[in-house]
């Protein structure tokens, strides 16, 4: 009988007195596309760090009995241990020999994840030659082969390039090179595919099973998108609380879950509950020929006659109505983020824009006014709100900017107001206004960032992909928060997202980006349901 590659028997994990992780147990196969599903906080992060001892403070219980690679790998164990090796016995040097040896990583964010002070070869190779020990042009060789397999053009051109000098979908192919380059055997992927667009997440998918057949590795995918689930993994766990709920075949738990559990995420998705389009509505705001350049240096002699310009939006024209909301659909390098920062008035831009009916004049005494009408809500909350501020500090700094005629008990009234129309309460949240950032989870600190937005009583919202770094469950509650909202208050969104299901939700029209340029617009039912430029329906096709 063959033993499975990994056996997770009872692991407990626990920071101090507070046990996260209960007992569970788990096999991972050979060859095996396992799939470890769901909610922030659920513990499967910690589960998999923990199966080679990355989790920092952490007291580990159970067994992680893992299956030696090869005959040399036996020959290292006593022969009680013949069969397998607890990895959570092991001393530092021989656990040092199979992280990333035998069991290799990829992160959800490449660009933490890489250093950005070398090049993405010069990182691969040190892989190479501190784990394979090969000699540094033997390293590069095999650098070039490795982004080859993943995929990027130009190998040889781009092993010389930084993190920041690469696409998001590439830096992520960049990380699955480095994870491939001693040939484990067992991959985990740590949320691969949530920070990218939906197309670019079905290629990394498709490299990772198609990288998974040619090497015969282990592939353990960590996620909440049950759409990479279905399109991915042989089986899948689900986590609820640090414990497994639920697991068998993907086909059999999907079609048929049995948990309540199971069966709330896979009915995650927000229902449509926006108010119907009104064409008499007031125009918030309006483009015409909206063009927006970037300044680029030109290669060669050219470079001594002056700066080229890179066009990244091309002549765009759009008008947002009071209470409605406009999505702007695209992959990464479409454009929809440079439209994003001009209509904030944050990027010169060319052509009309307006804010009923004002320009940005670029002085900053003279936009203020503009600026409270026009808010934004970031993509990562965690990074956009400042660690060292409270909620106190936090939300109330732009009404301290934009409402100096507020005394102490004012400014704290409508503060209070605004963090109870976003769900954040005293009484929930014991010393609510004195807490920071880290002390709330990933929802919350959107509510946060919306709150933040809010409190100044702006007009329009740019909400640039407010929930695609958010689980499922966390994604519905958001955008539920979002619809109240702009039903009570009149708001209207400026919707940036790669998310079809979110434009489906929200919007009332909608503008397809490419290359800078919108080749389709209309009504979100016209555009989503009966797509007619082929790009479009290659979006629509990839949410499915």
């Amino acid at each position: 009988m063959r033993l499975p590659l990994l056996q997770v028997r009872d692991l407990h994990i626990a920071f101090g007195a507070t046990e996260v992780v209960h007992g569970i147990s788990f096999n991972i196969e050979h060859g095996e596309k396992l799939a470890l599903v769901g909610e922030s906080g659920s513990g499967k992060s910690l589960t998999a760090l923990s199966l080679v001892r990355l989790v920092e403070g952490a007291a580990l219980s159970g067994r992680c009995l893992w299956t030696p690679q090869d005959a040399a790998s036996l020959a290292a164990v006593s022969t009680d241990e013949i069969q397998t090796r607890d990895l959570l016995k092991l001393k530092a040097r021989e656990l040092e020999a199979i992280r990333g040896q035998d069991i290799a990583f990829v992160f959800q964010e490449p660009m933490t994840a890489l250093n950005p002070l070398f090049t993405v070869g010069d990182q691969i190779a040190e892989v190479l030659q501190l784990k394979r020990g090969m000699l540094r042009d033997e390293a590069w060789f095999e650098v070039i082969r490795l982004l080859s397999d993943t995929g990027i053009s130009e190998p040889q051109r781009r092993a010389h390039n930084y993190p920041h000098q690469l696409s998001g979908g590439q830096r992520q192919r960049v990380m699955i090179a480095m994870a491939l380059a001693c040939r484990p055997r067992l991959l985990v992927a740590d949320e691969p595919t949530t920070a990218l667009d939906v197309s670019l997440r079905g290629q990394i998918l498709d490299l990772l099973d198609s990288l998974q057949q040619r090497y015969g590795m282990s592939v353990l995918l960590i996620t909440h998108d049950l759409q990479a689930v279905r399109r991915f993994a042989d089986r899948v766990l689900i986590m609820e609380k640090g414990q497994v709920v639920e697991s068998g075949q993907v086909s059999e738990v999907l079609e048929r879950p049995q948990h309540p559990y199971t069966q709330r995420l896979i009915d995650s998705h927000a229902p449509r509950d926006v108010l119907a389009a009104r064409d008499d509505a007031p125009v918030c705001m309006q483009a015409n020929n909206l063009r927006v350049t970037y300044p680029v240096t030109r290669g060669g002699w050219r470079g001594w006659l002056g700066r080229g310009e890179f066009v990244a939006v091309h002549g765009l024209d759009f008008v947002l109505r009071a209470g409605q909301t406009l999505g702007v659909m695209g992959e990464s390098g479409s454009g929809k983020s440079s439209l994003a920062l001009a209509a904030l008035g944050l990027l010169p831009s060319e052509g009309t824009l307006t804010i009923d009916g004002q320009a940005w004049s670029g002085r900053a005494r003279q936009d203020l006014a503009l600026r409270r009408k026009v808010q934004v809500v970031f993509q990562d909350p965690f990074s956009s709100l400042s660690p060292r501020m409270n909620v106190q500090e936090l939300v109330s700094e732009g009404l301290r900017l934009h409402n100096p005629q507020l005394d102490e008990l004012g400014c704290l009234r409508r503060l209070l107001i605004t963090l109870a129309a976003v769900g954040l309460t005293e009484s929930e949240f014991p010393g609510l206004l004195q807490r920071y950032p880290h002390e709330f989870s990933g929802g919350q600190r959107q509510r946060l960032a919306i709150a933040r937005a809010l409190v100044v009583d702006p007009e329009v919202l740019v909400l640039d992909e407010p929930t695609s770094a958010l689980d499922v469950a966390i994604q519905k509650q958001v955008l539920e928060l979002l619809q109240r909202l702009q039903r009570e208050r009149g708001l209207s969104y400026l919707l940036i997202t790669h998310d079809v299901t979110v434009v489906r939700a929200m919007a009332h029209q909608v503008l397809v980006m490419q290359g800078g340029q919108v080749v389709e617009s209309g009504t979100v039912d016209a555009v989503l349901d009966q797509p007619q430029h082929a790009y479009t329906r290659l979006l629509v096709a990839a949410a499915r």
